[in-house]
């Protein structure tokens, strides 16, 4: 990836090292990711839309409604929704935001206490921290052409009372709601930050053992990485969530190419 002046004062300013452009069989070596390239350079692992282990249980009818919603009446359905306890506690639901057609698509868990009070997807520090380093890209989620801009979304569109884990039934009824936005945004990318999003999106492993990877989320390239808000907490993994976001950009490109 070529990095401006402006780009490399960014990352340095992050803590993330960086190095010269270099074939992704090269980068994943550097990284320590030896054998998750292909010969034809990404080895993409079909997880399907669900891994069997971490999916819910959901009502096909409903389903079937979400399935064919488009923006407006998702956006309402979202807001509106009472399908589960969450509901009793979020001050806003948290639809998501973006470009509608971005060729990337950011996916975080839940959302926290900023998020709940705003109805927006990762703001505050952890949201500042998110946004530096998709700049650092070239992408934003400001307005501009799909190919830079990013749609962002959480697993959860609620926020869970103080913190605690999401249960099974939370996430069976959110699920339809992410999958409807996948498949409305069409995005070239998925990034899954953070374990929650990793286990649903690409499998029930470790985060350590899905990142390295290129996976497949409903058919869409998908690179785990970390939660911003894990990263303020630590650091010093800074250099390895953007080890994540060049592995995914060289992905993107790889197929781009094929096109």
């Amino acid at each position: 990836m070529d990095l401006g002046e402006r780009r490399v004062a960014m990352l340095a300013e992050l803590g993330v090292r960086l190095w010269p452009r270099a074939p992704i069989a090269e980068v994943a070596e550097a990284a320590g990711l030896a054998g998750a390239v292909a010969p034809l350079g990404i080895r993409v692992e079909a997880t399907g839309g669900e891994p069997a282990s971490a999916a819910p249980a959901r009502a096909t009818a409903r389903d079937a409604d979400t399935a064919s919603m488009d923006w407006p009446t998702l956006r309402v359905a979202v807001t509106g929704c009472t399908a589960c306890g969450l509901c009793e506690g979020r001050t806003k639901a948290v639809f998501g935001a973006g470009h509608e057609r971005a060729h990337w698509m950011i996916i975080g868990e839940a959302p926290g206490d900023e998020e709940d009070a705003r109805g927006e997807p990762f703001v505050g520090k952890a949201g500042q921290l998110l946004d530096n380093m998709l700049a650092a890209l070239g992408l934003s989620r400001q307005a501009g052409p799909p190919e830079r801009q990013v749609f962002i979304a959480h697993v959860l569109k609620c926020r869970p009372p103080k913190g605690r884990n999401p249960s099974r039934e939370d996430l069976a009824q959110c699920a339809p709601f992410l999958e409807r936005q996948v498949a409305l945004v069409r995005p070239r990318m998925i990034l899954a930050m953070g374990r929650l999003a990793a286990v649903l999106l690409a499998g029930d492993e470790p985060l350590g053992r899905l990142r390295g990877r290129v996976h497949s989320y409903l058919g869409v390239p998908t690179v785990v990485t970390y939660d911003p808000a894990y990263l303020l907490r630590n650091p010093t993994d800074k250099a390895r969530a953007w080890d994540d976001l060049c592995m995914a950009h060289e992905a993107l490109q790889a197929t781009s190419g094929a096109d």
